[in-house]
């Protein structure tokens, strides 16, 4: 059961890695938490190999979980900025020398019972740093009110391993496994409490209708015309100087009233073709 949990923690991400390769970027997303689960898989899984007794679960998983944290540290360098790809190298890099340095060195000048031991108690003080690594996020999440960058599956596999590789601990009288995963219940509920509050009160903005703006458009086609575009408030007061216009010139005026937005006009004699989108009153006067 501990094993089955625990493989739901390392493929809890996916979903996130998916998108970051669809999206061919890390969207914001931190590689600490991952890196952190690598180095934290690693010494497991050495702690496992040097203990006596049966440690055929604590072998497969973390080696199973080495493969899989690696595999999404090297998705988020191929995807990374620049900047983001430097630093997570310089992290990666650091984590892997503590690493060797840690099993060298408990394996030279260690014995025993001993080595065991004290390897035991970094991988609790590992194993904590892993419940902790997702609270950078939660520390996000609180700063920006957004529950985007939060990866929720992760924390709830987090807290149900944490559970059953206490039960585990308690069952095969380790301490080592039975402390860190205290901590880890408490950390994984602290971190789905802020999921749930902030997914509660994230502010929904309201759809705005978009407003389309009403367009005049006149195209004309015209040889030797003359158009006059009269504004509507003037149009009252000139009607006789407009049937004016039109005996002499012998062109045709057309008025585009509220009722009639849109108008198309093809006057053949003078070669004029109108197209209007308006609210407002147009006159055009053609004269040949």
């Amino acid at each position: 059961m501990c094993n089955i949990v625990s493989t739901g923690v390392y493929f809890a991400p996916l979903p996130t890695f998916i998108q970051i390769f669809k999206q061919k970027s890390t969207m914001g997303f931190q590689s600490l938490p991952y890196v952190v689960s690598l180095f934290s898989a690693l010494l497991w899984m050495y702690y496992a190999f040097i203990k006596k007794g049966d440690t055929f679960l604590l072998i497969t998983i973390n080696a199973l979980g080495s493969l899989v944290e690696f595999i999404y540290v090297i998705i988020f360098l191929v995807y990374a900025t620049p900047s983001v790809k430097k630093h997570t190298i310089m992290v990666v890099s650091a984590t892997m020398a503590l690493c060797i340095v840690i099993s060298l060195g408990s394996f030279y000048f260690l014995e025993g019972v001993s080595r065991a031991l004290v390897v035991g108690w970094i991988c609790v003080g590992v194993s904590v740093c892993v419940f902790a690594a997702p609270l950078t996020i939660v520390f996000q999440v609180v700063k920006t009110k957004s529950i985007d960058f939060m990866p929720f599956p992760l924390s709830c596999f987090l807290t149900l391993s944490a559970m059953m590789w206490f039960a585990y601990g308690m069952f095969t009288s380790d301490l080592c496994v039975t402390v860190p995963n205290v901590l880890g219940f408490v950390l994984g509920i602290i971190q789905m409490s802020v999921y749930k509050y902030y997914k509660e009160n994230r502010r929904k903005v309201p759809d705005i209708p978009e407003v389309k703006e009403l367009e005049h458009i006149i195209n004309i086609k015209t040889s030797n015309s003359e158009v006059y575009p009269v504004d509507s408030g003037q149009s009252s007061g000139t009607e006789a100087e407009e049937e004016k216009n039109t005996a002499k010139g012998g062109g045709e005026v057309i008025e585009h009233n509220k009722c009639r937005p849109r108008a198309t006009v093809d006057v053949e004699s003078c070669g004029v073709e109108v197209v209007t989108i308006s609210v407002k009153p147009v006159l055009i006067i053609c004269a040949a």
